[in-house]
């Protein structure tokens, strides 16, 4: 299993935080950033690449190729 890079981990930290400011306090601000912050994640380079056979395994697919 890969170690989640420090910015991937930290971007995830910010977004829960600013979830959670967003439950209590809904502001548009508070959006725009919830709204960045789920880009960085979602795109980060650290879920690029192939697929892993966990990964496979929860997502129930059949034929995954051993990373190198």
């Amino acid at each position: 299993m890969r170690q989640i890079p420090d910015d991937l981990a930290q971007a995830q930290e910010e977004w829960h935080a600013t979830y959670q400011q967003l439950a209590v306090c809904p502001r548009t601000a508070l959006r725009r950033r919830l709204i960045h912050l789920s880009s960085v994640v979602l795109f980060h380079p650290h879920y690029q690449g192939q697929r892993s056979a966990g990964w496979a395994s929860l997502h129930g697919v059949r034929h995954v190729r051993a990373a190198a």
